[in-house]
């Protein structure tokens, strides 16, 4: 349980540390669109504000998960209040942020096409490159670095978190491309284009983005539908066999569901009329051997494992 906590509180920490960077870089962004006219550099604030709002709730739900595990070590699983845990957060959480950051690229993108039909607008090319590239240094750095430390957790938040920082730092790669592109036809027979580069990479940046939390949002929804995930099926489905033709029980079902972080699985052994049963130590001897080959035993995983005579109680 010493490990979980620490693992948690890593998880925490670094999910603070990254709804701080990201709130600075998104005011520094709001502040150089107004210094610089630029549509794009306020999209890509309006994007960081809104990653960092969705970031702040997903340290929430993470608290919550944490000290309802902890919880759990020291009460009796009867007195807790949440008895089955604050699992199926995590995935809603997802699902609101995919959610968010799909109608925000929306958005922006029909605002980019409205501003090429009305004939575009000039921008501060010089001074966006200077925000674009010093933004593109912290993002793809704040990548690497939760990216790195999350190979000790493996938490999702933080899985998805660096996406988030890759996509933004790869928006504002574009954006300075695009902002360099836009200050080189600076005095050249291309300036009459000049005013068409701030809302074209605009549109360009949320036509590549626009498809990227759809995955994300995908798997959330499969989690909070509680599907089976093909893998974890079966390799339930193959222990319980097993387990069936080593004990001679006439059947078995099993049911699994993946939620966020957690992983729940039921098992229901239907045993043959007359079986003998010599002591519950005995079903519970059974119950070690299949926990232990199904493995990835700890607080995130809830297992039930039953015998019964009737199908009726394993359906």
């Amino acid at each position: 349980m010493r490990e979980i906590e620490v693992q948690g509180r890593l998880e925490q920490r670094l999910l603070a540390t990254s709804i701080l960077a990201t709130l600075t870089i998104g005011a520094a962004a709001l502040v150089f669109a107004f210094l610089t006219g630029s549509f794009a550099i306020a999209f890509d604030g309006v994007y960081a504000l809104v990653d960092a709002s969705m970031g702040g709730l997903a340290l929430i739900v993470a608290r919550l998960i944490l000290a309802d595990a902890l919880k759990r070590d020291v009460e009796e699983p009867g007195r807790v209040r949440y008895q089955y845990g604050f699992w199926h957060l995590e995935p809603m959480v997802l699902a609101l942020n995919a959610t968010m950051l799909v109608l925000i690229t929306g958005y922006a993108l029909v605002s980019a096409v409205l501003l090429l039909l009305e004939g575009g607008h000039k921008a501060d090319f010089d001074l966006a490159m200077i925000y674009s590239a010093a933004v593109v240094v912290a993002c793809f750095g704040m990548a690497w670095r939760q990216h790195r430390l999350n190979r000790r957790i493996d938490s999702s938040f933080l899985a998805l978190d660096v996406k988030s920082w890759l996509m933004s730092g790869s928006i504002t790669l574009a954006l300075f491309v695009g902002f360099a592109v836009g200050g080189l036809m600076e005095g050249t027979r291309l300036a009459w284009m000049q005013p068409f580069v701030d809302p074209a990479v605009l549109a360009l940046v949320c036509l590549v983005v626009l498809p990227l939390p759809f995955g994300d949002l995908r798997a959330a929804v499969a989690d909070i539908l509680r599907m089976a995930p093909a893998d974890l099926d079966a390799h339930v489905i193959a222990v319980a066999e097993a387990a069936k033709a080593r004990h001679g029980f006439a059947d078995v079902y099993t049911y699994v569901a993946r939620i966020g972080r957690s992983t729940l699985i039921e098992i229901d052994f239907l045993v043959p009329p007359g079986w003998p049963v010599g002591s519950i130590a005995e079903l519970d001897a059974i119950r070690h051997d299949v926990s232990v080959a199904l493995g990835d035993e700890g607080p995130d995983r809830w297992l039930t494992i039953s015998f019964t005579e009737s199908p009726r109680w394993a359906f």
